[in-house]
């Protein structure tokens, strides 16, 4: 088989023969593809509305032969690993690998990368530290928008997963005793959360107006197949999503340095036995 000269193009032939269904296709091609920003000397991802439609620069598959395209594969991993969790690190690593070999196999590379690769598991990324309670109080007072600082502050003060917060609506708060309305005649795992005082400043300010439509919005409206229950009934914006609160999350600690950069939105809920911190000033919006 004739090697291909762009990266991209070894992208397209790996998983044209992959063994793997269209939604797994799709995840690693977002992977490699993301990875190949990484390839190019000061690349950076896109995030947020810029990922769509965005196009992968331009790369000589070259860049991945030899002693020195193993260099740049070990390099762009450790890059990625300081964009996003040790969970993503470790399966987009893995992604890359099952790639590398294919095309090592085809002869299309050197075997450096491979044995590169190999190498390199899951528990040689860095561990991802507990933020301090220092440190989530300067989260929690980072001069985001509202939204975002709701979002935080219920999930540090819920200890609620992600998931369960941003299914939730307006209609389910009661916001008078900071707690989800019991609903005995369909009890929920949404049920049993509460929140505290960082949380009652600024739940109210965000759904001001609505009494019903999911509490976190996304920016614009959103496209005609999502279904009545993820759009809000005033606006038409959508649901917000958990790729999105994650992306927004990392965007917004960058700036902290790269300690920051490793954290996730789960890491702000409280770990067993730890207390939750109380913020040092008044929340700014």
């Amino acid at each position: 088989m004739q090697p291909p000269v762009e990266y991209a193009v070894a992208v397209d032939r790996f998983l044209e023969a992959a063994a793997i269904s269209a939604s797994s296709r799709r995840v690693y091609r977002i992977a490699l593809l993301t990875l190949g920003w990484l390839l190019v000397e000061g690349g950076r991802p896109p995030t947020g509305p810029a990922r769509r439609g965005a196009q992968a620069p331009t790369i000589p598959l070259g860049r991945l032969d030899g002693a020195a395209g193993a260099d740049r594969l070990r390099t762009a991993l450790e890059h990625r690993a300081l964009m996003v969790d040790e969970r993503t690190a470790a399966r987009e690593t893995a992604i890359l690998r099952t790639a590398v070999r294919w095309w090592t196999r085809n002869g299309w590379i050197g075997p450096e990368a491979q044995t590169a690769l190999r190498a390199r598991t899951a528990a040689a990324i860095p561990a991802n530290p507990d933020p301090s309670p220092d440190q989530i109080r300067t989260v929690l007072a980072l001069p985001a928008p509202l939204r975002e600082k709701t979002l935080w502050a219920l999930i540090h003060e819920s200890g609620a997963p992600l998931e369960q917060l941003l299914r939730l609506d307006v209609s389910d708060l009661d916001l008078a005793h900071r707690r989800i309305r019991r609903r005995a005649a369909q009890p929920r795992a949404e049920d049993r959360i509460a929140w505290g005082e960082l949380t009652a400043q600024l739940l109210p300010l965000l759904v001001i107006g609505r009494s019903t439509g999911p509490v976190f919005r996304t920016e614009r409206r959103a496209p005609s197949s999502v279904g009545p229950a993820d759009r809000c009934p005033y606006t038409g914006h959508g649901r917000l999503s958990t790729r999105r609160a994650a992306e927004l999350f990392r965007q917004a600690t960058e700036p902290l340095g790269p300690a920051a950069a490793r954290w996730s939105l789960r890491d702000l809920r409280p770990r067993p036995g730890s207390a939750r911190v109380q913020p040092c000033r008044p929340p700014q919006i």
